[in-house]
C-alpha cells in the first residue's frame, strides 16, 4: 500500500501513477473481451489533463463538478482530475431522474457537468443553464504524429455548441507547481447526495481525510495487493464502492474492470467467468438472488440433500458450484449496504465462502464496522473500526449501554449506534438544520440504527426504531425480519413491509 505524506486524492494520484506506472489500472469488459485498458501512468497523465481542462474552462478552486456517468475508466479520471484541480466532485447515480439531477445540480451550484453518451439524454429536460460546460468524458481522442508527439482532445458543449477542445499538453510532463492549487486534508473533496424515500436529497460532505481514513481502514481488512483483480458491480457514486472498490484498490496498485452495461445476472456472471476476480465488493441482494434462484433450487433437488447423513455432501457440492460461479479465485467477497438473510448467511458459512460484512452509512464515509473473512460470529458486521469513537445510547434515555473494550454484556440492552471520529462527515452541504439534527450536543453522529455488542466487541444490527412494531404486550417485531421471510421465497422479485 502507498504511504502518503498528505491524505488527499491529488497526492494519491501522483504517488500511484508513479509507483505502479506500467501496471493495469482500469479496463472495460464487453461480451468476452477487455478493452479500454489504462495503465497507472496513463491514468496519471489523463487525470492531469482533465484537471487542466477544467482550469481552462474558467472554473475556480472549490467549484462543484457533477459526474453523471456509468462505471467506466473515465469516471475515476474525472473524479481524481477534479480533485487535482482543486474542485469538488458531485457524483450522481446514472439512473436518477432528470428532476433529481436538476435538483442536485441546483443545490450544489455546479460549474461543470461530466456526462457520457448514455447519460446525456437525461439532460434534455433538466433545464440546466446552457453556460454550464458539458464534458463528454467518453469522447477523449488521442493521435500520435510521425514525430511521436501526442495530441489529445475531448468533446465539450457550451451554449449548445459542441467542439473538440485540446486537452492540456502539460499532462505529459510534471505539472508546474503553480498550475494546480495545494490541496489540504480537511478540504472538501466530494458531495454525495442521498436520495431518501421522502424524495428529499441531502448532500453529505466528504473531506479528503474522511475518504482516506476509511480507505486505509478497509485496506487493513481486505489486504489488497497489486496482483489483485477487482470487478466493479456497484455504481461508483456509492460511497461503499468509491472507497473500497476504487480508493483502496488504487492505493494498493490493483486493477479494476468495469462492465459496459448494467450488471444483470447474465452479463455479470459472464464477466466473472472471464475475469476471475480475486476481490469483489457487493450488496446483499446480489448473493441472495444468486442463492435463491440458482443455488438453493439445485441444492434442494439433489437426492443427497434429502437425507441428514448425506446432506453435508450436497451442501459441499453446492459450495463448489458457487465458487465456480464466482470465478474460483475470489478470496475477499465484501458485502455492505444491508444485512444478509439468515438462510443465505448460514449457507455461506457452511461452504466457507470468504465473505466479509460491513456496516455504515454515507455520513460515515461509509464505514463504522467491518471484518476480515471468517473472523466474526454469525450475524455480526464485525467490530467498530480502530480509530473511531463508538457508543450505544439507550433507547429509554438511560445513558450509554456499552462500547468496545468494556465488560458490559449488552446482548439484551440494545441502543442507538452513535459514532465520532475522522470518518464522520462534517455535515450536509448548505443544510445547517439537517446537520444540527444529525448530531448530538456533544458531537456524536446519530446513525438512527439500533444495535448491540457481544462480549467480544462484535456489533450486531437490529434495525431502526421506525421499522419496529410494538405489540399489545410490548413485544417487538422488526419489519426487516418480516421482509427477510418474504425475500426467502423464490416466487417474489422484491418485498416491502410498512406499518399502517
Amino acid at each position: 500500500m502507498i504511504n502518503l505524506e498528505r491524505l488527499t486524492l491529488a497526492e494519491l494520484n501522483r504517488k500511484a501513477s508513479a509507483k505502479f506506472r506500467n501496471r493495469l489500472a482500469f479496463a472495460t469488459y464487453r461480451e468476452g473481451h477487455i478493452y479500454n485498458r489504462i495503465t497507472y501512468r496513463e491514468w496519471g497523465i489523463r487525470t492531469r489533463q482533465f484537471g487542466g481542462l477544467l482550469r481552462t474552462l474558467g472554473l475556480d478552486t472549490g467549484d462543484r463538478v457533477m459526474i453523471l456517468a456509468e462505471n467506466r475508466p473515465e469516471w475515476p479520471i474525472a473524479y481524481f482530475g477534479a480533485a487535482l484541480g482543486g474542485f469538488v466532485s458531485v457524483p450522481v447515480l446514472p439512473d436518477c431522474s432528470s428532476e433529481q439531477i436538476k435538483a442536485i445540480g441546483d443545490h450544489a451550484g455546479i460549474a461543470a457537468l461530466c456526462i457520457t453518451e448514455k447519460t446525456s439524454p437525461k439532460l434534455a429536460h433538466a433545464g440546466f443553464d446552457p453556460a454550464i460546460p458539458l464534458i463528454y468524458i467518453d469522447t477523449s481522442t488521442e493521435t500520435i504524429s510521425e514525430q511521436g508527439s501526442t495530441a489529445a482532445s475531448i468533446l465539450v458543449s457550451i451554449h449548445g455548441r459542441k467542439k473538440q477542445l485540446p486537452l492540456w499538453q502539460g499532462g505529459f510532463c510534471k505539472e508546474p507547481e503553480s498550475w494546480f492549487p495545494e490541496i489540504q486534508e480537511e478540504d472538501l473533496a466530494s458531495i454525495l447526495y442521498t436520495l431518501g424515500t421522502t424524495g428529499c436529497s441531502k448532500g453529505v460532505m466528504f473531506s479528503h481525510r474522511n475518504l482516506f481514513f476509511t480507505a486505509q481502514a478497509s485496506c487493513s481488512l481486505m489486504n489488497i495487493f497489486p496482483r489483485d483483480r477487482l470487478l466493479s458491480v456497484i455504481p461508483l457514486a456509492h460511497a461503499y464502492e468509491c472507497t473500497l472498490g476504487l480508493l483502496a484498490a488504487v492505493m494498493s496498485g490493483a486493477s479494476i474492470t468495469y462492465l459496459d452495461r448494467p450488471p444483470v445476472p447474465a452479463v455479470l456472471l459472464s464477466a466473472i467467468q472471464a475475469l476471475r476476480p480475486t476481490v469483489m465488493v457487493t450488496v446483499p441482494s446480489f448473493i441472495e438472488n444468486l442463492y435463491c434462484h440458482r443455488i438453493a433450487p439445485a441444492l434442494k433437488a439433489n437426492p443427497l440433500y434429502q437425507f441428514p447423513l448425506t446432506r453435508f455432501l450436497a451442501i459441499k457440492i453446492a459450495g463448489y458450484k458457487l465458487m465456480a460461479t464466482l470465478g474460483s479465485s475470489v478470496r475477499f467477497f465484501g458485502i455492505g449496504g444491508g444485512s444478509l438473510s439468515h438462510e443465505v448467511e448460514t449457507f455461506l458459512r457452511k461452504v466457507q465462502l470468504p465473505y466479509a460484512p460491513a456496516y455504515g452509512l454515507a455520513e460515515t464515509v461509509p464505514f463504522v464496522a467491518g471484518t476480515e473473512p471468517y473472523r466474526f460470529p454469525f450475524g455480526s458486521v464485525g467490530k467498530p473500526l480502530k480509530g473511531i469513537e463508538f457508543r450505544l445510547l439507550s433507547l429509554t434515555g438511560k445513558g450509554v449501554l456499552g462500547s468496545p473494550g468494556t465488560t458490559v454484556d449488552s446482548r439484551y440492552t440494545e441502543g442507538e449506534i452513535q459514532v465520532r471520529g475522522p470518518q464522520v462527515t462534517a455535515g450536509y452541504y448548505r443544510d445547517s438544520e439537517s446537520t444540527r439534527e444529525a448530531f448530538t450536543a456533544d458531537g456524536w453522529f446519530r446513525t438512527g440504527d439500533v444495535g448491540f455488542l457481544d462480549p467480544t466487541g462484535h456489533l450486531f444490527i437490529r434495525g431502526r426504531p421506525k421499522a419496529m412494531i410494538l405489540g399489545p404486550l410490548e413485544e417487538r417485531s422488526d419489519l426487516e425480519d418480516i421482509e427477510e421471510i418474504l425475500m426467502a421465497s423464490t416466487l417474489r422479485e422484491d418485498a416491502l413491509v410498512y406499518p399502517r
